[in-house]
């Protein structure tokens, strides 16, 4: 291949399909922030209470949990980020390159329906805290049971799909500042509220040991009885739940998307500050709030949405934390959605085929079932992109340890890669025949999917021509793959280097921000520790609601405004001599 025809091939192509710059890496902490913002969200309140109305144990809870969290920080670390660092590719990018433009498009639809479907959720429990300024009932059934209900999910949903159309770089900004205030808030909500857990259970506001924990936890939250008043689930299936909540993600290889950034592979391990910090503290965090809401409400966890848990915990705060955890997660799913939308309709823009699907999904958003069932809505959106995972690790992994030749269909020049969509259908009649069937928990159905669909597309790519070589083909994909490098180098050179802002003021608004955050969680412990009867505790509880909304006002206002500063500094930048 002569370099004036590679030149034309790279000028041709999309920035999307090019590996990631080296000079456009990022380091841990960048990525350790991304993912403690994006796993402590609205649906942190649905699933938590989700688990107590299932009827887990405190002790399946605490070590179920851990496992599972642990299993999934494992997977993220082994299996999505080594492709995604080696290749440097989204998966999407990827799928194409292996399985041709018509597994791709109907990959996307399957995005185009899971990220509606999360974003409508997200709207609806966003919506939960406005109802509550407007006395609007609790929004308990499949269907919506009040117009005005109905007119706060329209006009919530609007800002939404308004937002995703024009000002998505901002709101993904807003969404990296919100991950601290959202660990506090949530460890901060379950220790306002455990006292008055302590006091139905044991009398006393006060705890004397972790045994009395296990106790007002079985007495009185994971109590091992669901809703029908039955055995609840077991360690295994919460164990199943934590690590199969994220496969959409992990062994789905959506994140393939974010890790494609990242130095090295061991960076995957920063995926433990969104599932320990994140899903481990704030899944159990919003089980304590919504016991303590029933306790203090002389209600059941299955008659509160995360409005009412919110508030009793958080006061004015809590409508903040479902709000914004709540637009933030729709935002950026709807984005998603909208993006591949965009992929199939490539005629017309992204901005008119976004504002199409967030109609849709304002629509779906009226109907509070979507965020009640987000337990196993979740874990069917992972198994329905599992296949695909299996079939790119397949081709990443295994091809090259058994002689078949990656990128085969790519060689080939295919535009349709019958193995690739045959192996996901059959993964999915696989999958989802094992549920029918009842064999095994449908928290462990990816597991023998990944397997089955890995087998069977290696198989089938096998007598399709994976099995053959294609040395020109790959000679060429490698002077391709180096003329991107030396153009990247260049552009490395012509970017300069970014200026930081170091200024004493961005300095102090930073550490303003962190100290509203402390306090508002040495307040949260006095409320904890500090109550010796319900007499005391009800004037902290108060004292806390009233300096908690204070320091979320200052924790915002300075966190984001040190957040513009820093990036009118980084559009800064110097010029090449300057920077040599």
């Amino acid at each position: 291949m002569n370099t004036e025809k590679t030149e034309a091939i790279i000028a041709g192509m999309k920035p999307e399909q090019l590996p990631i710059a080296e000079h456009k890496l990022h380091g841990w902490t960048h990525f350790a922030g991304l993912y403690a913002g994006e796993h402590v969200a609205a649906t942190e309140f649905v699933i938590g209470a989700t688990f107590v109305a299932l009827g887990a144990t405190t002790t399946d809870i605490l070590i179920g949990l851990l496992i599972g969290n642990i299993l999934a920080v494992l997977s993220w670390t082994f299996i999505t980020a080594p492709i995604a660092v080696q290749t440097r590719l989204s998966l999407y990018t990827y799928l194409e390159k292996i399985a041709g433009d018509s597994m791709t498009r109907l990959y996307n639809w399957a995005n185009v329906l899971i990220f509606t479907v999360i974003s409508a959720a997200m709207i609806t429990v966003s919506s939960t805290a406005v109802r509550l300024l407007f006395n609007i009932p609790a929004q308990l059934e499949w269907y919506p049971t009040n117009s005005l209900f109905v007119a706060v999910v329209l006009a919530v949903g609007a800002i939404v799909v308004v937002v995703a159309i024009y000002g998505f770089d901002a709101v993904a900004e807003f969404s990296g500042l919100c991950g601290p205030w959202l660990v506090v808030m949530f460890v901060s909500g379950a220790l306002v509220l455990f006292p008055a857990l302590a006091e139905s259970v044991l009398g006393r506001t006060r705890l004397e040991s972790l045994a009395e924990f296990i106790t007002i936890g079985d007495r009185s939250i994971w109590t091992g009885v669901n809703n029908q008043g039955e055995p609840g689930i077991g360690l295994w299936e919460v164990i199943g739940f934590a690590w199969a909540a994220n496969t959409l993600t992990h062994f789905g290889l959506i994140d393939m998307a974010l890790l494609r950034y990242a130095k090295r592979s061991v960076y995957g391990l920063c995926t433990s500050a969104g599932m320990l910090l994140g899903h481990y503290i704030a899944w159990i965090a919003a089980g304590i709030m919504g016991a303590g809401t029933a306790v203090l409400l002389k209600s059941t966890i299955a008659d509160l949405d995360p409005g009412d848990v919110a508030f009793r915990a958080l006061g004015y705060s809590g409508y903040v934390i479902v709000i914004v955890a709540g637009w933030t997660t729709a935002n950026a799913n709807l984005y998603r959605a909208g993006l591949a939308a965009q992929a199939i309709f490539h005629n017309h823009s992204r901005m008119k085929v976004t504002a199409t699907v967030g109609v849709i999904t304002v629509l779906v958003a009226c109907f509070p079932f979507v965020f009640s069932q987000m337990l196993p809505l979740l874990t069917y959106a992972g198994l329905l992109v599992v296949p695909v995972g299996a079939i790119v690790f397949a081709e990443h992994f295994i091809f090259p340890r058994i002689g078949l030749t990656r990128y085969w269909a790519h060689y080939r020049s295919l535009t349709h890669s019958t193995p690739a969509v045959a192996s996901w259908a059959a993964g999915l009649v696989f999958g989802f025949g094992l549920q029918a069937m009842n064999v095994m928990s449908f928290f462990y159905l990816f597991l023998p999917t990944w397997a089955f669909t890995i087998v069977l597309y290696t198989v089938l790519a096998r007598l399709y021509g994976a099995a053959e070589t294609y040395p020109v083909e790959e000679a060429a994909d490698r002077e391709l793959a180096e003329a991107v490098k030396n153009m990247q180098r260049r552009q490395a050179i012509s970017d300069g280097q970014p200026v930081m802002d170091t200024t004493m003021l961005s300095k102090g608004l930073g550490g303003l921000a962190w100290t509203s955050l402390g306090l508002t969680l040495i307040l949260a412990m006095i409320v904890m520790f500090g109550s010796p009867d319900m007499t005391t505790y009800d004037k902290n509880v108060a004292w806390f609601h009233t300096w908690g909304f204070v320091f979320t006002i200052i924790y915002f206002t300075s966190s984001y405004w040190a957040l513009r500063r820093g990036k009118s500094a980084r559009n800064v930048t110097l010029s090449p001599d300057a920077a040599a």
